[in-house]
């Protein structure tokens, strides 16, 4: 199936697509949302625009068949921050063959030259869930922008090129911040004028994180500094290591070049996850898994001790008490009391 968008800005290209779908429209302060036909597939997909010259669209579908979304308006298109959150869809420029896949927490920034334009694949009965921030420089240009004194200069040039003179394409993977604001802008429930206040203030803000991204990862031989997607795999990998593995204290260095980071990125993204360090998550998981043999198996202390990878039975205890408030050895009196009674009662 192929749509042809062929008006601007973002409320407008909500409304092409709402008649090529032959779907009713909402209109909600301002943010349009269209709900997809059920012979089409199903979800959303919802935009809005703003009198800065920015908009955004998201689409959380699932089509039933192969959609191409052909945006192909006579005129300078704006430029785009696409992100993924969840499926993949593909770009392409509208007179190029080479399609870029866009994959699950990955982003593009795009720029077509002149008047040509973009083409989003989406594919058959993949749920998708992709946000495009859309820029009319020319209206843009407008607000006081300084400048964009200390911005990148590729991105500069990018951002004052409101004729579109020249092609750009860059694909990167999005940050965790981007993914907590696109769930904080589904999730809170403004309506009227806050709803529109809000979304215009999470617009921008989502154009700075966008930008920040884009340095980040344009700078140079330096490690990217902020958390990805990609990062929380590496962490649930780490952490379902250190579960199967109680009996062996691993080093944080040796765990985050097993999954293919760094120490720093390592801690960072622990810190995120679970409020802990990789130490002291390994740590609070030996401990659960200490307590749990001392409750439910016939194991002495020394036993539990040498189980999870500690020599130091002392040692052992004084963490124990620090997170249970008691000590093993009265944990496992307690449990022998509590049979105890179980057996008289009986």
């Amino acid at each position: 199936m192929r749509i042809d968008v062929q008006t601007l800005p973002v409320n407008e290209i909500v409304q092409n697509i709402a008649q090529s779908l032959d779907a009713d429209i909402q209109n909600r302060s301002g943010e349009l949302l269209v709900e997809i036909p059920s012979e089409y597939g199903e979800g959303t997909i919802r935009g809005i625009s703003f009198d800065s010259g920015m908009g955004y669209i998201t689409y959380n579908c699932k089509f039933s068949q192969d959609v191409e979304i052909h945006f192909s308006l006579n005129t300078v298109h704006p430029l785009k921050f696409i992100f993924c959150s969840e499926g993949n869809i593909s770009h392409c420029f509208q007179h190029s063959n080479d399609e870029h896949s866009i994959d699950t927490y990955q982003n593009i920034v795009v720029s077509s030259s002149g008047y040509d334009g973009h083409i989003l694949y989406f594919k058959k009965d993949v749920q998708t869930h992709v946000s495009s921030l859309e820029i009319i420089r020319s209206v843009f240009a407008h607000r006081s922008n300084y400048d964009f004194k200390d911005l990148d200069p590729t991105l500069k040039e990018l951002f004052k090129d409101a004729v579109s003179k020249k092609q750009f394409f860059y694909q990167g993977n999005y940050s965790i911040k981007s993914a907590d604001l696109m769930d904080e802008i589904n999730t809170k429930d403004f309506t009227g004028f806050l709803r529109n206040l809000f979304l215009e203030g999470k617009a921008f803000e989502m154009l700075t994180i966008q930008i920040d991204q884009y340095q980040d990862d344009e700078n140079g031989e330096n490690l990217p500094k902020i958390l990805r997607k990609s990062d929380i795999e590496k962490v649930n990998y780490v952490a379902k290591r250190i579960q199967g593995d109680l009996s062996t204290n691993l080093s944080v260095e040796t765990l985050a070049k097993e999954a293919g980071t760094n120490v720093n990125k390592l801690q960072e993204g622990f810190k995120y996850v679970y409020d802990l360090t990789v130490n002291k998550y390994m740590q609070h998981i030996k401990l659960e898994a200490a307590k749990e043999m001392l409750k439910l198996s016939e194991k002495n202390i020394s036993e539990i001790v040498t189980s999870i990878g500690l020599n130091n039975r002392s040692y052992f205890s004084k963490i124990f008490k620090e997170k249970y408030g008691v000590s093993p050895k009265y944990f496992l009196q307690t449990k022998a009391s509590i049979k105890e009674e179980e057996f008289e009662e009986n």
